[in-house]
């Protein structure tokens, strides 16, 4: 059971709405732990694929099976291994894996796999002594951390978007991924009933980070 002063929060939204950058802002300000749970789903894709095993593969499951899940905290960032094996964030934000993981991310088996594990490490940031989790994702106020102190949609129009992902040197399909991503059948990207929603195109940084440091605040 959570005390008075550790504080959730749930930060869905597509891709390059800001979701990484808020969160490490937040948790630096806060002594937040951040989990990036797209991470965790480009680590599952990166480790079928190595293996030659694609989603709609029989083997699938019997992969799965294989994973063992663990953490490594550096610093404020709570990072998912696999088995033990670290794989770094250029290997994870390769052009196959972008082209991928929202087909992965869309299995059943998948997604049971990790619900369990992402929905941990709200305890484990509270035995590391951080004052909080942030959590961000596509499901975590809707799935995930469902009673998340604070549950945040950031969103912004899929031309800026665009921009922000190439100057992150990443050349995947924004509107192909929001397609894919809110017409799954499991866990559609969607605003969380509740959440508040943030345009990130029309506020800088600083200002969503003072936009939610208010809400913080109020908790």
């Amino acid at each position: 059971m959570k005390s008075n002063k550790f504080i959730v929060i749930a930060i869905d939204g597509g891709a390059g709405s800001g979701k990484s950058t808020t969160s490490r802002l937040i948790s630096e300000k806060f002594n937040y732990m951040h989990v990036d749970t797209g991470s965790h789903y480009r680590l599952i894709t990166h480790s079928l694929l190595n293996d030659g095993i694609l989603p709609n593969d029989e083997e699938l499951s019997q992969n799965l099976n294989k994973f063992k899940l663990n953490s490594v905290i550096t610093g404020k960032f709570c990072k998912l291994i696999i088995n033990g094996v670290e794989v770094s964030n250029d290997q994870l934000r390769c052009e196959n894996i972008n082209l991928n993981v929202s087909s992965f991310a869309s299995v059943p088996n998948i997604r049971s796999l990790v619900f369990d594990y992402q929905k941990s490490l709200v305890s484990l940031a509270e035995e590391n002594s951080f004052s909080g989790v942030v959590m961000e994702g596509r499901d975590i106020g809707s799935v995930i951390l469902p009673d998340a102190d604070l549950k945040l949609f950031l969103h912004a129009n899929a031309e800026i978007r665009s921009v922000r992902r190439k100057s992150d040197g990443q050349e995947d399909s924004i509107k192909l991924r929001d397609k894919l991503d809110s017409t799954r059948k499991i866990a559609p990207l969607k605003a969380p009933l509740g959440s508040i929603p943030i345009d990130t195109g029309v506020h800088s940084v600083d200002e969503v980070l003072k936009i939610i440091s208010n809400h913080i605040d109020k908790l």
